[in-house]
C-alpha cells in the first residue's frame, strides 16, 4: 500500500493476454488507416476547391504543407 490509502487501485497485477493485445493493435491500425483516408480525401477536396480561387503557393502556405 502506498502512502495514500486508496482501496480502489487493483492489488494484483493483471496478465494481459497476447491474443487480446494483437486484436487491439489490428483494430487500432485499421482505424488509423480509415482516418488517414478520410483526412486525405478532405485535404484533397479542400485543395481542389482552393485552386479555383488562388495559386498553389498560397494554398501550400495556408495548409501549412
Amino acid at each position: 500500500m502506498s502512502v495514500i490509502d486508496c482501496d480502489y487501485l487493483p492489488a494484483d497485477k493483471v496478465v494481459f493476454p497476447p491474443e487480446l493485445a494483437l486484436l487491439i493493435v489490428r483494430k487500432a491500425s485499421a482505424t488509423a488507416a480509415a482516418f488517414e483516408k478520410q483526412v486525405l480525401d478532405l485535404l484533397t477536396k479542400d485543395a481542389r476547391s482552393a485552386l479555383s480561387q488562388g495559386e498553389p503557393r498560397s494554398i501550400i502556405r495556408e495548409m501549412r504543407l
